[in-house]
């Protein structure tokens, strides 16, 4: 695993430890691949999260966001009667907890979440606000004063 030093750039730079956290936790991933997800661009400042949940019911699917990070889990239900002890002969179905996250971005916020055949569809917007866009100044003209060569 390799480490990366912010000591430099952080000498003349303020606020960017949101940054460092964020390399901090790419160099120490290790990327766990269940559940299984797609993320896309839908259109312009669109985006959704495709999370393949089948087995999962909406009352036990849980979706936080919190300090720009989506947090997507899922708990098995010890009460349910179909988790009960079973035979099986071959088992390739996985039921097991997850929790997933996702870093967002400034300004994503999260819109709706939909469950439809076994797949999760989180869809995510890009909102910057009025006072972050780039704006136009208008450069105000200046009057030339006539003066008149009248004696008085």
């Amino acid at each position: 695993m390799r480490t990366f030093d912010m000591t430099p750039l952080f000498r003349n730079s303020v606020g960017f430890d949101r940054m460092a956290r964020l390399m901090d936790n790419v160099a120490g991933d290790t990327a766990p691949t269940y559940p299984p997800y797609n993320i896309e661009v839908t259109g312009e400042d669109a985006y959704r999260i495709t999370m393949a949940v089948a087995g999962f019911a909406e009352s036990v699917l849980d979706i936080q966001v919190k300090d720009n990070q989506l947090t997507v889990s899922g708990k098995l239900s010890k009460t349910d009667p179909d988790n009960a002890e079973r035979t099986f002969l071959h088992r390739g179905i996985a039921e097991r907890a997850f929790e997933r996250r996702f870093n967002l971005a400034d300004h994503i916020r999260v819109e709706s979440a939909q469950l439809a055949n076994g797949l999760l569809h989180v869809a995510l917007k890009l909102e910057v606000p009025e006072a972050l866009k780039p704006r136009t100044i208008p450069i105000a003209g200046s009057k030339v004063r006539e003066i008149s060569d009248k004696a008085a």
